[in-house]
């Protein structure tokens, strides 16, 4: 991927070393590490914000907490947070025009690059959750640790699997202005478990989607990627499938348990935003199959 160069985004809020929370707070009460570890389980790598369900499980909404100040900037920005703001300006550049040709004017994410844990609008984020999106702020958080983590224990490295990350938050940024969000909480707090389940999947493959129009759109464009760089995203959406990760982690495959999708259906969702470029054939919701 010949990202270097290229436009870097103004929306990028670096807080490292700032501290972070010193907890979760929810519902004026502290969760113990059970519900923390369920919680984590349950967000699995990316996805809707594994604090909603702390939040459920406290028993009342996530408190908006003081986020740290971003830190002074000095000396010469790492590669990492130049290839973040790269990827994240052209998120902005692409979703803008899809935006506009459907009439709409879209407003863009800022992204928080933290380490070990922060407050957010959606409670308290640490960087064990992965990357994730809070509505509550219209934030992406990420601990760029994670990235090591994708190349080292989930086995997907790649600079293009690294850009599918942020594409796939930011994709739930998309779902946010939509309205699509709101409207699967709606949904979620009338169902039961399974059901809540069911809806997540259909979440999580649009997000791929979305991340996957964006790739289309953006080589389109740029012309940026090399051989190989969709092969990279399309393993990296393999490795963090619901049931290779169950397997990964011993356990039986449970299909109900699916809050992302399997292997094969993130892998499909994401070539078809890739293939067609189409929002709307990222209906996830509407396909009878998934």
């Amino acid at each position: 991927m010949r990202w270097e160069g290229q436009r870097e985004s103004d929306n990028v809020e670096d807080v490292r070393g700032g501290g972070g929370g010193g907890g979760f707070g929810f519902g004026g009460g502290t969760l113990g590490i059970g519900a923390i570890v369920i919680a984590l389980v349950g967000g699995a790598i990316f996805g809707i914000n594994p604090l909603t369900i702390l939040s459920l499980l406290s028993g009342g909404p996530a408190q908006v907490q003081q986020a740290p100040q971003p830190r002074p900037q000095t000396g010469p920005e790492d590669r990492d947070k130049q290839f973040v703001r790269v990827v994240l300006a052209n998120t902005e550049d692409v979703w803008a025009q899809v935006f506009q040709r459907g009439g709409a004017t879209y407003r863009p994410t800022s992204l928080v690059l933290y380490e070990r844990s922060i407050p957010t609008g959606c409670g308290g984020g640490q960087a064990a959750m992965g990357p994730f999106y809070c509505p509550a702020d219209s934030k992406v958080y990420i601990d760029l640790s994670f990235y090591r983590t994708l190349r080292d224990k989930l086995g997907a490295p790649g600079e293009f699997a690294q850009a599918y990350v942020i594409a796939h938050e930011v994709g739930h940024h998309v779902q946010h202005l939509l309205g699509i969000t709101d409207r699967v909480d709606q949904m979620r707090a009338r169902g039961n478990q399974a059901q809540g389940n069911a809806l997540s999947v259909r979440v999580e493959l649009q997000a791929d989607c979305f991340a996957g129009v964006w790739a289309h759109y953006s080589q389109e464009s740029k012309q940026w990627l090399d051989p190989g760089d969709i092969e990279s995203a399309l393993n990296a959406a393999q490795k963090i499938g619901d049931d290779t990760l169950q397997r990964s982690a011993g356990r039986a495959v449970v299909p109900e348990s699916f809050t992302h999708g399997s292997s094969a259906q993130r892998q499909r969702w994401f070539n078809t935003g890739w293939q067609t470029g189409s929002v709307k054939a990222c209906d996830t919701f509407g396909a009878s199959s998934l």
